[in-house]
């Protein structure tokens, strides 16, 4: 079995490093509020002060009236074998007082420096240790006194804020009540009684301590309360005789203060028959005793708290990312898996897997659709407009039998309106695959803790993009030209013969079309009526191979080679550290999780090593 010294030595020295790491609170259980410990509640001059310095034998708490504790003090005491006297607070590190009036200024600067020089308080604790022969290895934390009343310059809720702080403490399973009630009072309206009973109604974890029974009217006493008789708990109630006034005007020395206390004991005809368990050094005994014992039942609690934090540890620090070798070759292998990520990302949502690429489809199915109905034909088509291209296209000389130069120049004229849908549905797929881009980039989360990298990436995918997007524009209105450059002669070769279907019906036009009717209404009618039909089936072609052209140049491209050309920049370059740049708040966050790591693994070690000896 481990020794009291060595167990509850390790406890402190595990409370000491979640502190220096702010790893005492937030959601669920910390290993700092895992750990057992001692808070010292009372009411405002309950003796609460005159207590902690009893036991530890030194004069070194702020004084003065109202609210004197502002702040939680984490007081950690080591006995030391060696006749060594001193304190350290954890703000100053490797400082050491051997004064310890200095180390009540201390306290009294450090809380003023959070809570400024006002009566408000901070639930940031304060925490000190102090080595001692004259002490037991016992963790201590002195709470702000509770009250009922706001004093001036308080806020109306520092009754509330008082009881709310001291709640948070004393209502985790683990915490240790030291409930200080004077003996002047009655125990029925003590503050610290009243909280204990609410916290822990079975009085399981509650010590009860009487002070001032040497200031009780003539006549009265407190031993219904001692034995147990007045208010019942599962631990037995201590007595305490606080310090004279006069005695602290004195500096009386807090030894010769514990002989005096054990003197009065000792001769006391009410509490004679309970001297051997009363006084703060028996209180630091049985605190200190029940201390080890709690400890020792809880460690396997505290184990398996350790062992899941350090799973969650490790969880966080696999998915923010373990630190980078220095080596070109491991830079380089993290930055190529860095863009197989954002690729697999992007890929996924051009293939469905994630929301984004459906709009593509979008644009071949709707947009694209919509624009090409929206084409000036009608206007382009019209009976003025046919005769004056007709009319110029002839030229000096009227044509012979069909205006081909007509047809020609009304169908190169009526092709060319495809290329602005055309380029519009290239530039809307681009603006596509750029949000695809702009979203793969944040959703790949290897990426964020590398920002230069990130935009790195970002700035190469878009300038393949614009490649691709040129290619594309190109392309379509080559898809576009190609339909001027040779007309489909078949489809005229048909219109030529209808009328020869029906040679016969009323106001059928001549064969090939007369010179007569050259400039008839009907015959510029029939012109318009054929250059639209012949129309109507390039857009039909038009309108499906303007999406293969884009998905070929575009899509097909940004899924094959997005990064091809940043592969060979990469390749090339000679110091690939600077791309491999990290938010600062990420390195810190990572160097923070690591350390904590460190240390529940440390106190795993520890506690292994000590608990079962």
């Amino acid at each position: 079995m481990a020794t009291m010294t060595s167990l509850i030595g390790l406890i402190n020295k595990i409370q000491r490093a979640c502190t220096v790491l702010g790893d005492h609170g937030g959601e669920g259980l910390s290993l700092w509020e895992a750990l057992p410990s001692v808070a010292v509640v009372g009411g405002q001059s309950s003796g609460k002060s005159s207590v902690l310095e009893s036991v530890v034998g030194r004069d070194f708490l702020p004084r003065g009236s109202g609210i004197v504790t502002r702040r939680p003090l984490v007081l950690q005491l080591h006995k030391t074998e060696d006749g060594q006297e001193y304190a350290e607070f954890l703000h100053i590190p490797r400082k050491r007082f051997t004064d310890f009036v200095a180390v009540r200024k201390e306290i009294a600067d450090e809380t003023d420096r959070i809570t400024g020089k006002t009566k408000q308080i901070s639930n940031i604790p304060i925490q000190l240790s102090i080595y001692s022969p004259n002490v037991v290895n016992l963790t201590l934390i002195d709470l702000p006194g509770l009250t009922k009343v706001a004093v001036e310059g308080q806020h109306e809720s520092i009754v509330e804020d008082i009881e709310n702080m001291v709640r948070a403490y004393v209502e985790k399973p683990n915490c240790i009540i030291l409930a200080i009630s004077p003996a002047n009072q009655d125990i029925a309206t003590s503050d610290a009684i009243k909280l204990a009973r609410e916290v822990d109604p079975a009085g399981e974890r509650t010590f009860g301590v009487v002070t001032k029974l040497d200031l009780m009217d003539k006549g009265t006493n407190a031993v219904d309360v001692l034995e147990g008789r007045s208010y019942r708990l599962q631990h037995p109630w201590v007595g305490i005789v606080n310090r004279s006034q006069a005695d602290i005007n004195k500096n009386v020395d807090m030894i010769v203060a514990r002989k005096k206390e054990r003197e009065y004991f000792e001769t006391s005809p009410e509490y004679g028959h309970l001297a051997h368990k009363m006084g703060s050094e028996y209180l630091a005994k049985l605190l200190s005793q029940h201390l080890e014992l709690v400890i020792r039942q809880k460690i396997p609690s505290i184990i398996a708290l350790i062992n899941k934090t350090i799973d969650e540890l490790n969880a966080e620090l696999d998915r923010i990312g373990r630190p980078i070798a220095v080596d070109s070759g491991a830079q380089l292998y993290t930055i190529l898996e860095m863009c197989r990520a954002f690729d697999k990302v992007f890929k996924e949502h051009l293939d469905g897997g994630r929301p984004g690429g459906d709009k593509i489809y979008g644009v071949f199915d709707h947009q694209l659709p919509a624009a090409l109905k929206k084409l000036p034909f009608d206007r382009h088509l019209a009976l003025k407009n046919v005769q004056r291209v007709v009319t110029e296209a002839d030229g000096y000389q009227p044509h012979l039998i069909a205006p081909e130069q007509g047809y020609r120049r009304l169908i190169d004229g009526s092709i060319s309106y495809f290329k602005g849908p055309a380029e519009a549905s290239v530039d809307a797929v681009h603006f596509v695959l750029k949000e695809l881009v702009r979203k793969s980039i944040v959703a790949t989360e290897e990426l964020k803790r590398f920002p230069t990298l990130s935009n790195d990436i970002a700035t190469a995918a878009n300038e393949s993009l614009e490649r691709f997007r040129e290619e594309s524009r190109k392309t379509v209105l080559r898809l576009v030209d190609m339909e001027s450059s040779y007309l489909t002669v078949e489809f005229f070769r048909k219109i030529h013969l209808e009328p020869e279907k029906n040679p016969n019906a009323p106001n059928a036009p001549n064969r090939g079309g007369a010179p007569i009717d050259n400039y008839t209404d009907n015959h510029l009618r029939k012109i318009g009526s054929n250059v639209n039909a012949y129309i109507g089936m390039v857009c039909e072609t038009l309108k499906n191979s303007i999406p293969k052209a884009v998905v070929y140049c575009q899509v097909r491209e940004a899924k094959r080679s997005l990064l091809n050309r940043f592969y060979i920049q990469v390749g090339r370059k000679e110091k690939l550290g600077t791309m491999l740049d990290e938010d600062p708040a990420l390195m810190e966050k990572r160097a923070q999780l690591a350390k904590r790591l460190e240390l529940y693994k440390q106190a795993r070690d520890d506690i292994d090593s000590v608990a079962w000896k």
